[in-house]
């Protein structure tokens, strides 16, 4: 794994258990698709940066949002999930609403933002 820089780890130390799982997750998946990503907080949150390239996740009361994919190269992403709360470049994720999405429509996300 790339590096991840102390305020990174100290904002994912202190995410609320009820959110810990699906943030796990997602950083687990995008982790395993990118060693080479550095962790660190950006906008006050955890950005996983490859290259030139960012990932932002934050944790928020209604669980966690996904913001820097591109709604272009989403493979259809929001079409098959028209219930998920989303605006522009960004995805609000509810843990309910993640046992319906598959660890490869997470992974083509983060492919979305990091990937060439």
């Amino acid at each position: 794994m790339g590096a991840m820089d102390t305020a990174a780890r100290e904002y994912i130390d202190r995410i609320d258990p009820e959110y810990r799982p699906l943030f796990d997750r997602l950083h687990d998946l995008i982790v395993a698709a990118y060693p080479e990503a550095s962790i660190g907080l950006s906008y006050t949150i955890p950005t996983y940066t490859v290259g030139k390239r960012h990932l932002y996740i934050g944790v928020w009361k209604h669980g966690v949002s996904i913001y820097g994919w591109h709604p272009g190269r989403d493979d259809d992403f929001i079409a098959r999930h028209p219930s998920l709360r989303m605006s522009k470049g960004t995805i609000q994720l509810r843990p309910a609403d993640a046992a319906g999405v598959t660890d490869d429509e997470l992974r083509d996300l983060a492919h979305a933002a990091l990937g060439a």
